[in-house]
Formats: C-alpha cells, structure tokens, sequence
C-alpha cells in the first residue's frame, strides 16, 4: 500500500461520532448558469446545508471528529466560542444535546432579545451562554471556565473557534468521500473559508481521494496572507497524524481571495448582496449574508472576468449558514 493509501486507511479509522450519516446532494446549477451569460462554466453545488443535523452546515463535519476526541478524553462539557450568530456555536450546542454533553458558550456582540436565529438554537439546544463584548475576551473567559468547570469536577473539553483544528479538518476531509464517490470531477471548487478548517479540509481530501480540483477559499474576514498560514500550519499538522507531507495534502496550493471581505465579518458587500438574490431567484437556494453569499460573489466574480472557462465544471461548496439570514 502507497504512503497516500496509508494515509486515507489511516484518516478514514479514526474515531468519529455520526452526526449526519447521511451524505449531501449534488445540484446542478442550470439556471444560475445562463443567467451569469455564455461564457459560464457547468456549475454544481454541494449542499451541506442540508447535511442532517443540527440545521447543517461544514461545521457538522468537523465537529463529528472533535465531538469523538472529547468523549475520548473523557470530557462532560463542551466549551466553545464564536458571535452571538455563531454557526458552531449552534452546531457545538446540538451536539451537546444529541450526546448528553453540557455546552458553555462564549458569544461576543449584542445579543438580540428576544434571541433570533442562531441565538435562539443555542438556547432551545440547552447551551449556557456566556456574553462578552469583543472577540478579544473570549480565549481568556474560556479558559477561566475550563478553569472553573475542573474546579468543580466536571471535565471540561475547550474547542477553539470553529472547530478548526486539525482533528476538525480531518472530520471535513472525510467528507470528500462523497464527492468522489458521486464521481463528479469538478475543475474548481470554491467555498467560503474563514478560521481555516474548512479549506485545509477541503484541499487534503481532494488530495486523499484523488480529487485533482483547483481549491479556491474565499474569505469572509481575514486578510489572505493570516488566512492562508493557518490553512498551512492545519495541513501541517494533519500531515504528521496521518505520515505523509504536508505538500502532498496541498500545502503548496493554498489559494484564499480575501477581496470580497468588504468593511468586515458579517458586512454585506455590493457583490455578495447580488449573489444572494441571484441564486435564491434562479435557483431557490438560500446562501447565506456572512460566508457563503461572498463566497458565491467570488465565483461570479470569476466568471465575469472570464477566469474560469465555458468548458469547466466548477463545484460550489455549500458551507450552510442560512439561519443567518434570519437574524
């Protein structure tokens, strides 16, 4: 067996709790297609934002690996952080419930009252919500819980924002199996990526099961040059755990477009505001304002430019998130 093979075997047996068992369509997109002009590529979409649980989304992948690794650890709470419309707030909250887990979340912003969209899963999952003002404090008031929580007995497992760390990208990366099992070879898949999980996901999976797609992250916040050393140290370190080199899980071939952030996380954009009700009027699928609606705007950007070509087939990574729309 290859060193490649190896390391599949070797992803595909660690531990992992089945969330979503349940693999995602794959819709084409056959009047968006048109509607974006002659020169458009085939254009697919992968919708997990239908995955099966907790209202979907990438984060779901990710944390059915995390979820695994603290009930290895012998964890009883889960401690995690994110905005008040934290989709893996939401997520670590109905994992939480499905395993019998106490949730304590650290939400910064103003939280809506009553709660709205993600706010109000939170709640209704049974998570303890922990305000504080600026995304600066959470690390410290998380780690003052943790604290707390040992205090008391309890063993308190912390999960870093948005599940990305390495154990989070081997649990996205799995589901590339999906993708080559559906045996559609797309030339390019673009998605939207922010704390870096998803796209070391995405571009280690492509590589484990043979996928030779072009990986395009399109950031929702960070600066491409922050973005993309996370991406690499992520691969890095999934490289040591499954023995092979970073550079042959695409190391090499980070690619973050970090111009459609606009003034900032969570700020619509002129471009992302078009794609949003483009999509939704051609297609009847809902993105969402935060990520995947700039990440959309990021492909439409391509296409205009001519950047990607008529004979392409260009799969668009649904990351989920829509319950943001109605925040």
């Amino acid at each position: 067996m290859g060193r490649m093979a190896t390391a599949l075997a070797t992803m595909m047996s660690l531990p992992a709790v089945p969330l979503a068992p349940h693999a995602t369509p794959l819709d084409e997109l056959t009047r968006l297609r048109p509607a974006l002009g002659p020169g458009c590529p085939r254009l697919w979409m992968k919708r997990d934002d239908l995955l099966s649980f907790g209202l979907g989304g990438n984060k779901v992948r990710k944390m059915q690996t995390v979820a695994a690794e603290a009930l290895a650890a012998g964890a009883d709470t889960l401690v995690t952080c994110g905005g008040v419309q934290s989709n893996h707030a939401r997520v670590t909250a109905a994992a939480g419930a499905a395993l019998g887990l106490r949730v304590v979340l650290v939400l910064n912003g103003e939280a809506p009252d009553p709660p709205t969209g993600n706010l109000r899963l939170d709640r209704l999952f049974g998570a303890e919500l922990r305000l504080v003002s600026t995304r600066s404090e959470r690390a410290a008031v998380m780690a003052s819980i943790g604290g707390e929580l040992t205090a008391a007995g309890r063993r308190p497992f912390v999960v870093p924002l948005g599940a990305s760390t390495a154990t989070g990208a081997i649990g996205f990366a799995r589901g590339l199996e999906e993708l080559a099992a559906a045996k559609l070879r797309p030339d390019v898949i673009v998605h939207a990526s922010s704390s870096g999980g998803t796209q070391a996901g995405m571009l280690a999976g492509c590589a484990l099961f043979g996928l030779r797609a072009r990986v395009v992250g399109i950031s929702a916040d960070e600066p491409r040059t922050g973005l993309t050393g996370t991406v690499a140290a992520l691969l890095a370190e999934m490289a040591g755990r499954l023995g092979v080199r970073a550079a042959s899980l695409g190391a090499d071939d980070i690619e973050v477009d970090d111009s459609h952030v606009g003034e900032g996380y969570g700020i619509p954009t002129d471009g992302s505001s078009e794609a949003l009700e483009l999509t939704a009027r051609t297609e009847g699928i809902l993105l969402d304002p935060v990520y995947t609606a700039k990440a959309m705007a990021g492909l439409i950007a391509r296409v205009r430019a001519g950047e990607l070509r008529p004979d392409d087939t260009v799969l668009f990574w649904h990351t989920g998130g829509a319950i943001g729309f109605f925040a």
